[in-house]
């Protein structure tokens, strides 16, 4: 028989079912506003074409994240025993993948890949950060504090 608190937590849970996306809406904003600044400084620093690059890196930074995140969410809603075989290959998908775009694009001799290689790097951190501020601060204060034990 399952403890009260762990029914208790199903049940809300299965009261909740957009609790596994509750935070994209945040990181996208972050994410815009990171584009709009690796764009601006990629102009500064290099032109329109170093913009463009540093703007497409944080782009696909986002895109990559935000199909990681929908993906095992409904995985974990289907069945949770699923989010691991779909998050490895995923994974390895998107990691194969854009493999195959960055050298396609270095092949090009196109002068925004260094600027393109830094936006992705920003996408990265800037995504990170926010996810978790966004758990140390939001989902903390929803979920009613960190418990020690």
């Amino acid at each position: 028989m399952a403890e009260p608190g762990v029914r208790g937590a199903a049940a809300t849970a299965a009261a909740d079912r957009r609790w596994r996306l509750r935070h994209l809406p945040v990181l996208l904003a972050a994410t815009g506003l990171l584009m709009v600044t690796a764009a601006l400084a990629g102009a500064v620093t290099g032109g329109a074409v170093a913009a463009l690059g540093a703007a497409l890196g944080v782009g696909v930074t986002a895109a990559s994240y935000t199909l990681t995140t929908v993906v095992l969410a409904w995985a974990d809603q289907v069945n949770p025993q699923l989010v691991l075989p779909f998050g490895l290959g995923l994974y390895a998908a998107k990691f194969t993948l854009l493999g195959v775009v960055m050298v396609g694009v270095a092949s090009t001799g196109w002068a925004g890949l260094i600027p393109l290689c830094l936006g992705i790097a920003a996408g990265v951190v800037g995504w990170t950060g926010v996810h978790i501020w966004w758990l140390t601060t939001v989902h903390a204060r929803r979920a009613g504090g960190v418990r020690g034990g």
